[in-house]
């Protein structure tokens, strides 16, 4: 299958498959005589893993220790175990943190009468010296950390 193909099966952009080549989560495709590039069933399959994996919010370290465990077939079932439990708490933690500032944002809201005068709890609210949370919140709210 083409670039173009196992992009329509997988849901991956075209780019993002080569770019997944490029940081070696995909092995590179054999080339045809035309020079376009032919995916065997195993290489779709791969991309559909990394991209579930994607939509489950883990990252490509995370992904690239994941398909490491797939490639093993004796791999014992508790390190992937392990890696999905450390995930899913982080999650956890980055959702706890999503509900923080929501809760913060609808206090600042509740104290708004939203008409027309000019004064504004909200902005006021904004310039107020607050308490920093420990950890950065952009990396709670789903922002990757430095990765490629």
């Amino acid at each position: 299958m083409n670039s173009g193909q196992a992009s329509k099966a997988t849901g991956v952009s075209q780019r993002m498959i080569r770019h997944y080549e490029a940081i070696g989560l995909m092995p590179p495709p054999d080339r045809r005589d035309n020079g376009y590039r032919d995916y065997p069933p195993r290489s779709v399959e791969r991309l559909r893993f990394i991209a579930n994996a994607r939509d489950l919010g883990f990252s490509l370290d995370e992904i690239s220790a994941l398909l490491e465990l797939w490639d093993d077939r004796a791999r014992a079932s508790s390190e992937v175990k392990a890696i999905a439990l450390e995930h899913a708490e982080d999650l956890a933690r980055k959702s706890a943190a999503l509900e923080a500032m929501r809760r913060t944002l609808l206090e600042l809201v509740d104290g708004c009468s939203g008409d027309a005068r000019p004064d504004c709890p909200i902005l006021e609210g904004l310039a107020e010296p607050r308490k920093r949370p420990e950890r950065d919140l952009t990396e709670c709210a789903g922002k990757p950390k430095a990765e490629t």
